[in-house]
């Protein structure tokens, strides 16, 4: 028992990973796994369901208010796939009527007839893996799409689904500040109702950790950064989250569901999960190889490893998340969520105001601009004393692999 209390349950996501993808990228340390022949599309979809109905003690009763397909790459599996995934869980699990249902999909696998099959199965958010308009630093990012099947994708999104994501990154290797805003004010152009830029970290276990190619340095970076936020604001884009950034209306609610410390069920090969219950919060986590997954979750048993999460690591895992939000988040919602008062982490919050990090009254607790810049620089100020330091800012976007926008 983790000796937390809470006095109601947070909002409950399910997010569903797909681990296949078409080659992998040398940036990507996702659990992704080159597709090699056909995929087991009716043995995968099988997995899944298992696992939501062994799961379903741990949920049981309460509303699942969005889905998200991550992956990898799930447009790799057809409509009909799809379709029979999402009628399984309104079927085992109980679905708002009004869920946000987003896929993530490539744009090297696109075809108008497959994005209508999606919609009709009833995904109503695409987030497009876009990352570039530029041929050349697509081509040094190893993606298997050109631009021009980036914009076809994109606009054939936009004709079919109510909310389309575009995720793009800059600090690409050689990429000046003109070729980083030329990607952005083109995204701009074709019009999504959400923008994701994300900057181009090197991840361990990586190609690019092991054979880093020439980046953009900090100073060149920090302009990307800001500029990128200036032309987006211009182009009415609210910058929401770190690398978040939305039309009025059109914020991602299942990644908001993240940010502020809701709980998900997460299926799939390698998805990790949190769930809270009134005196503890889990955290568990699936096999990560496909076959394996598949194998343990149709036995009724995908959990690779699973815990309570300790009081003294609640502070640090709410902050790592909530510090994300530029308007920062509600003061009672870090006890709603923790179940521990909020003079728990006094200290570290003074400290952090005196530092001007953040800025904070009796409603409001929000990372100012230099906080928002120095955001590892904030978030360790919350760390249990016997925890490393954070190597970089962690993305809770996708919940153990990533979950992208």
């Amino acid at each position: 028992m983790s000796g937390v209390r809470l006095g109601e349950l947070p909002p409950l996501s399910l997010y569903v990973h797909v681990p296949w993808c078409l080659r992998k990228c040398p940036y990507c340390d996702f659990n992704s796994h080159e597709k090699r022949g056909e995929l087991p599309q009716e043995q995968y979809v099988d997995a899944l369901l298992s696992d939501i109905e062994a799961s379903f003690t741990k949920v049981y009763g309460r509303r699942v208010q969005t889905v998200f397909i991550g992956g990898g790459t799930p447009s790799l599996l057809t409509p009909e796939a799809i379709d029979r995934l999402l009628v399984g869980i309104r079927t085992r699990l109980p679905l708002d009527a009004q869920a946000e249902i987003t896929l993530e999909a490539n744009p090297g696998t696109f075809e108008a007839a497959r994005f209508r099959g999606f919609r009709d199965a009833g995904v109503n958010r695409l987030s497009l893996g876009v990352q570039s308009f530029d041929d050349t630093k697509l081509a040094a990012l190893g993606r298997v799409h050109g631009a021009d099947d980036a914009r076809r994708a994109l606009a054939a999104a936009l004709e079919t689904f109510p909310t389309v994501n575009a995720d793009l990154m800059y600090g690409l290797p050689g990429q000046s500040l003109e070729q980083a805003l030329r990607d952005i004010d083109e995204a701009v152009a074709i019009g999504p109702a959400h923008i994701s830029a994300y900057h181009l970290t090197l991840e361990p276990d990586t190609n690019f950790h092991r054979f880093p190619p020439e980046l953009p340095d900090d100073e060149l970076s920090a302009d990307m950064q800001e500029r990128i936020e200036e032309r987006l604001a211009g182009a009415g884009y609210v910058h929401y989250e770190t690398s978040a950034f939305a039309k009025p209306g059109h914020r991602a609610r299942h990644n908001l569901n993240y940010w502020t410390f809701g709980d998900y069920l997460g299926v799939g090969a390698g998805a990790h999960g949190k769930i809270s219950f009134r005196d503890r919060i889990l955290r568990d986590t699936r096999q990560r190889k496909p076959e394996t997954y598949m194998r343990a979750a149709l036995a009724g048993d995908a959990i690779d490893e699973a815990r309570d999460v300790a009081v003294a690591e609640l502070p640090f895992e709410f902050m790592l998340n909530a510090l994300r939000l530029v308007e920062g988040f509600a003061a009672e919602l870090f006890e709603k969520r923790t179940g521990l008062p909020l003079h728990t982490v006094s200290r570290e919050l003074d400290a952090a105001e005196a530092d001007g990090l953040l800025e904070r009254d009796i409603a409001i607790i929000r990372p100012t601009l230099k906080g928002q810049r120095f955001l590892n620089e904030l978030l360790e100020r919350f760390l249990p004393a016997a925890q490393p330091k954070p190597r970089r800012v962690i993305s809770i976007s996708t919940p153990g692999t990533r979950h992208p926008s």
